[in-house]
C-alpha cells in the first residue's frame, strides 16, 4: 500500500485531521510579533515537542495565521504500511 499524501486549505479538514489525531494547534513560544497574534503554528500531538517549546492557541487564532501567511496543510493520511499517520508540513499555497 502506498502512502497518499492530501494538500488542503479548507479549515473543516484540517481541523478534522488534527483532531482525529488527539492534536492541539499551537504556535512556537516567543515567535509571535510583539504578542499580537500567533507565532510561527505548529500541532501538538501526544508525544511531540510539548510545553516547553510550544504554546497552545485557539483555532480562530491558527487559523488567522494560517490564512494571513498563505499556507496549505499537506497532510498523510496513512504511512506506506498502512499504519495511521500523523506526518503534516505547512507549505505555501500554489500562487494560481
Amino acid at each position: 500500500m502506498a502512502s497518499e499524501t492530501r494538500t488542503t486549505t479548507d479549515h473543516d479538514e484540517i481541523r478534522r485531521w488534527v483532531e482525529e489525531h488527539d492534536g492541539t494547534p499551537a504556535s512556537v513560544r516567543g515567535t509571535a510579533d510583539e504578542g499580537d497574534g500567533a507565532g510561527v503554528l505548529r500541532i501538538d500531538f501526544p508525544g511531540g515537542a510539548g510545553e516547553e517549546s510550544l504554546e497552545h492557541i485557539s483555532w480562530e487564532e491558527w487559523f488567522e495565521k494560517f490564512d494571513e501567511s498563505g499556507l496549505a496543510f499537506l497532510y498523510q493520511e496513512q504511512k506506506a504500511g498502512g499504519e495511521d499517520s500523523t506526518f503534516f508540513k505547512l507549505v505555501k499555497r500554489d500562487g494560481g
